[in-house]
């Protein structure tokens, strides 16, 4: 079913590709970048060529790799699990500048990777000013809006998070079944792959510990103290987890120089399945008996926001040490403008703090998310408002600078 699935991203991959000569496609394992690349590919003017790097007869048809790329000229030539061949890159170089200097400026490579650990770097030094970096989340709330599942509860998204063979299950129990499945496999086959030197059992306890505090402050000597191991240890650790994608270190807004701010990234393991599964939390009841359901929300809502936000916002929290706080601050141009407060509640209401917040960053869009339809006003100029017509919000103005442009 997940070949049905509309991705909000794939309208930017394809612009990405009309300008660009590669564009490099980074998300975890399974998320769905194989099949909205051949979704691509099927439809690309021209012909298309596939490649995965984990099949050794497509490796061997790269043993001579820069002869049988440059054969492909004029294709759109999608390579898998590229993080494989890192060797590829210094080879793609020579083959994009030659084809530059005849004319051919865009749309020859898209390459996949699970993790941006040192494929971002070896890609950046040896493509710089020739490829484009996107980061294709999990399914979010914006995909449903225009999918064959559109009718999917918002709850069942909350509750199995947004792996596609996850969200699509034919039950709770496969599903669940399906991310203890997915945990296991990152620790036994990607962190060795990817940080050989890190311990996976180590890495497995911590992302179970970060589950438990969804939405709260790093605590580093806490949890090193926790797992035996040194403050710098369990920063390497978390440093893995977030370039596998796997968790969010949201940054504070630190920028208020008259306030006594607290400046501790705030920590969210990014798909809500994954937070159920690693507390072993079966069904919608089980999650809303647990302290972490307010939290685990927050983290589903603010990764949809985020998403939706795109490239011309930068994401944050606000928190004074007098207790004035915004879940999310959405900036442009190093300048605050929308906060907005999640509440799980169908009678939602800010926080006073929320107001005071707002007011300290002279933000006048304010949004109070929550579980509900209706969009009406609250006080201290806030508007609640449900999160399909939050993700238009934000979503609807870049469609039209698009359209314009």
């Amino acid at each position: 079913m997940s070949q049905n699935i509309t991705r909000f991203i794939e309208t930017t991959v394809r612009e990405r590709l009309s300008a660009m000569p590669a564009v490099v496609l980074l998300g975890p394992r399974q998320v769905g970048k194989t099949t909205l690349a051949r979704k691509i590919a099927a439809s690309w003017p021209g012909t298309a060529l596939y490649l995965d790097m984990e099949r050794p007869a497509d490796r061997l048809r790269l043993d001579d790799a820069d002869s049988y790329l440059r054969a492909q000229q004029g294709k759109l030539v999608v390579i898998d699990e590229i993080h494989r061949v890192p060797h590829l890159f210094e080879i793609l170089r020579g083959i994009v500048d030659d084809w530059r200097a005849a004319g051919l400026r865009h749309g020859h490579f898209l390459l996949l990777g699970s993790a941006s650990l040192d494929l971002m770097q070896q890609a950046s030094e040896t493509l710089a000013g020739r490829v484009a970096y996107i980061d294709i989340p999990p399914i979010t709330a914006i995909d449903l809006r225009h999918s064959a599942i559109a009718a999917l509860h918002h709850d069942t998204l909350w509750l199995r998070g947004g792996f596609p063979d996850s969200l699509l299950a034919d039950s709770d129990a496969t599903s669940l079944n399906w991310r203890r499945d997915f945990i296991r496999s990152y620790l036994e086959r990607d962190v060795p792959m990817f940080a050989p030197r890190l311990p996976a059992v180590s890495i497995g306890r911590l992302w179970t510990m970060l589950a438990h505090s969804q939405g709260e402050m790093l605590a580093q000597s806490r949890l090193a103290q926790a797992l035996g191991v040194s403050s710098p240890a369990v920063a390497r650790y978390i440093d893995l987890l977030v370039q596998l994608q796997l968790v969010r270190l949201l940054p504070p807004w630190h920028s208020n120089a008259g306030k006594r701010l607290v400046k501790t990234p705030k920590t969210y393991v990014r798909d809500s399945g994954l937070v159920h599964a690693l507390l072993e939390l079966q069904d919608l009841d089980h999650v809303l008996g647990h302290p972490v359901a307010g939290h685990s929300y927050e983290g589903m809502v603010l990764e949809t926001l985020i998403a939706a936000a795109g490239a011309p916002y930068s994401a944050h929290f606000y928190r004074t040490q007098d207790g004035a706080e915004i879940d999310l601050v959405l900036a442009s141009g190093n300048r605050p403008e929308i906060a907005v407060e999640i509440k799980r509640s169908s009678t939602p209401s800010p926080q006073k703090g929320f107001s005071i917040a707002c007011d300290d960053l002279a933000i006048t869009r304010r949004f109070v998310v929550y579980p509900g339809t209706e969009r009406f006003a609250l006080r201290h100029g806030a508007q609640a408002i449900g999160l399909n017509d939050m993700v238009q919000e934000l979503t609807e103005p870049m469609r039209r600078v698009l359209h314009e442009g």
